[in-house]
């Protein structure tokens, strides 16, 4: 981990093996927006076996849903590579946009073939009270890595953790092996 990384959005906050929370066990987590006022992110590795059909009515792909995280799980956010299309889209790093228009998402879906690896969607998000972010990353509570749009919009979402582990090196590659009970090894 790069010592001089401090919470900014664009960062991944990867979980320690060591940490049982459920709600992050093993996550990855795109943090989109930090400031004095708290923190706001995305797991981007937590798959739902929902479609979005499902969760929008009005809307069909093959655009499957994940979890955001445990906050307010009754709402929708997206990741999407279509800045340049969608009004009000938050760049968040190179090729990765933060929600926009939603008429004009919802239009996206409607009329292009977008897919997981350009669009996502997501239930809830995880975020952070002022100061909370920084005291957990204080503690070891995340590791710290830089997001690409590779890492956002990954091809096997459920091996993302074990994935940027091996990607970071070091110290942190072999934690990608780390067994999910220590007891059990």
């Amino acid at each position: 981990m790069d010592p001089a990384l401090n919470p900014s959005p664009g960062l991944l906050l990867i979980a320690p093996p060591m940490m049982r929370d459920p709600n992050f066990w093993r996550a990855v987590v795109l943090l989109c927006e930090h400031s004095p006022d708290g923190s706001f992110g995305l797991v981007l590795n937590r798959p739902l076996t929902l479609e979005l059909s499902e969760v929008l009515t009005d809307l069909e792909g093959e655009n499957m849903v994940s979890l955001g995280g445990p906050v307010q799980q009754n709402t929708l956010h997206f990741l999407h590579r279509h800045g340049d299309l969608i009004a009000d889209a938050v760049p968040i790093v190179d090729g990765v946009h933060w929600g926009g228009d939603f008429e004009a998402i919802k239009a996206l879906v409607q009329t292009e073939p977008v897919t997981p690896r350009d669009l996502r969607f997501f239930l809830g998000y995880a975020g952070w009270s002022p100061g909370q972010l920084e005291d957990e990353i204080e503690t070891g509570g995340w590791f710290l890595a830089r997001a690409d749009d590779v890492l956002v919009f990954p091809n096997q979402p459920q091996k993302l953790w074990s994935d940027v582990l091996r990607r970071m090196g070091g110290e942190y590659a072999l934690l990608a092996n780390f067994p999910d009970d220590p007891r059990m090894n």
